[in-house]
């Protein structure tokens, strides 16, 4: 049998592997302006609060669809720029683009169509930059990789959590308007990003150099292609492909007859869908015919190495807490430590400035965590690492809800904050070295549909939990978060190691 090569990466400087990460800063400044921004947008428009979440699909639905879509298409890229590279630049001048027009949209349908696009194209940008460390960096250094990584989306979250601020503050750019009217200070904000995008990403772009993938052939390429993968099993198969289709089926009837919510029907046709494309696949592979492109990314899902399939599960429970985290958080120290729920009082406004700040301190100590979650790791191991930090979280989750003083809530924030510089780095760390070395794009695409579907069933079903369950207790969805990364942090010690 024709023996693999082994192709040896060399080991990065530091100053490499900044160059690699940057463009990820400007990444997450247009994910803070997007998460900032577009519910007051569509309110200006005239979207009514029980539009805005429906309305928030767009991000997680684009993410199901373009990331293994180009994590595949980069898999089979090669010229001047590179495998990934020419993605990111693509993706960046479609993004910039989106952010000078969607600030001139006058009607909702238009802001809607706006947001679509962007979060597209801005998929088209990230998804590139975990497949290029995993390619460039020997596996001593992936770690360390990925923790950079996550060093340049904390700082650029937390710029774009102050830039309306540095705005109005600094260059007196007024943050008011007229009914109907988005402010100056939004304008400016998302042109600066879209600058901020242009630059970072283009100085990764041009930068960095990647090694062109090894001459392979034969069993060699096979080998490349399927290491660590389940067999094929066409006969086998069939019954998930049914049994997501029963699934769908009992998705729509709850949506239907009980909770009447249309998060359910998204759900549901995105589990239909799948059924109905692992049945083609069953049908194509019976007959002997070759996978068309989204076909053959079906049964990369179906046939995804066993580290993939149990980070899948950490990754349910640790985003469906997240989720909570993010639409809660607001509310629920609102009520606990500032005793009100009216959006219009003086006191739900200091609340409002308190969690803005806990959501900058997070991402702020998350930037500066991840750069010592590489030396812990290889002392202790990058499994035991993941779950002391998501059990670190699940502690800065209840004392958010515990401490009496709010003054005093920075201390819970530093637990947050270490579990989100791990989840945001370990499991791309764990991917790398278990993936085909041939399908590392379309698996790292593959990856983000398990941080997605979690946010789409806590957006289903936790309005009607905290109504129904909690009797409007906001302050128990995070406790309910912090049972979730418990979870988590015990499945994560389950992680298999790579075959």
């Amino acid at each position: 049998m024709e023996k693999l090569p082994q192709v040896p990466l060399a080991r990065q400087s530091i100053r490499a592997i900044c160059n690699m990460c940057l463009g990820l800063f400007g990444v997450q400044i247009v994910w803070g302006l997007h998460n900032v921004n577009t519910s007051r947008i569509f309110q200006t428009f005239g979207a009514d609060i029980d539009q805005l979440a429906f309305l928030w699909i767009a991000a997680p639905a684009a993410g199901l669809l373009v990331q293994p879509l180009i994590g595949y298409l980069s898999d089979r890229t090669w010229g001047r720029l590179g495998r990934r590279r020419p993605y990111m630049l693509i993706g960046a001048l479609l993004s910039a683009a989106v952010l000078f027009a969607m600030p001139h949209m006058t009607s909702l349908w238009a802001a809607s169509v706006m947001l679509w696009l962007l979060i597209a194209a801005i998929n088209i940008v990230m998804e590139p930059f975990r497949a290029l460390v995993a390619d460039s960096l020997p596996e001593d250094q992936r770690t360390l990789g990925f923790a950079i990584q996550v060093f340049f989306i904390g700082t650029g979250a937390v710029f774009a959590s102050a830039l309306p601020w540095m705005l109005s503050h600094w260059f007196g750019v007024e943050a008011q308007a007229a009914a109907g009217q988005l402010p100056p200070a939004i304008r400016v904000a998302f042109y600066a990003g879209a600058v901020a995008l242009l630059l970072s990403v283009a100085w990764t772009v041009f930068t960095t150099r990647e090694s062109p993938p090894a001459p392979l052939s034969g069993v060699a390429l096979e080998q490349a292609s399927e290491g660590g993968m389940d067999p094929v099993d066409p006969r086998g198969w069939a019954i998930w492909g049914w049994g997501w289709l029963g699934a769908a089926l009992l998705v729509a009837l709850t949506a239907i007859f009980w909770l009447d919510d249309r998060e359910l029907h998204v759900l549901a046709a995105i589990a239909a869908g799948y059924g109905v494309l692992v049945l083609l696949v069953v049908r194509y592979r019976l007959r002997g015919s070759a996978l068309p492109p989204v076909l053959e990314i079906v049964e990369d899902v179906i046939r995804m190495p066993p580290v993939l399939r149990r980070l899948a599960v950490v990754q349910f429970f640790t985003w469906f807490g997240l989720f909570a985290i993010w639409v809660f958080t607001m509310p629920a120290v609102a009520a606990r430590h500032f005793g009100t729920l009216d959006p219009a009082s003086a006191a739900y406004a200091l609340a409002a400035d308190r969690v803005g700040l806990i959501f900058a301190q997070y991402n702020g100590v998350a930037a500066l965590a991840a750069l010592l979650l590489p030396s812990l790791a290889a002392r202790i191991g990058r499994r035991l690492t993941y779950s002391a930090c998501l059990l670190v979280g699940a502690g800065g989750l209840l004392g958010i809800v515990g401490f009496g003083d709010p003054t005093l809530l920075w201390l819970p924030t530093l637990g947050l904050g270490i579990a989100w510089a791990a989840v945001l780095s370990l499991p791309y760390a764990m991917l790398a070295d278990a993936l085909p070395a041939a399908k590392r794009g379309v698996y790292m695409g593959i990856h983000n549909i398990f941080l997605v579907l979690p946010q789409l069933v806590a957006a289903s079903v936790l309005g009607v939990v905290v109504q129904t369950w909690f009797g409007g207790h906001t302050e128990f969805a995070l406790i309910l978060a912090a049972a979730c990364m418990v979870v988590a942090a015990a499945v994560a010690l389950t992680i298999p190691r790579p075959r």
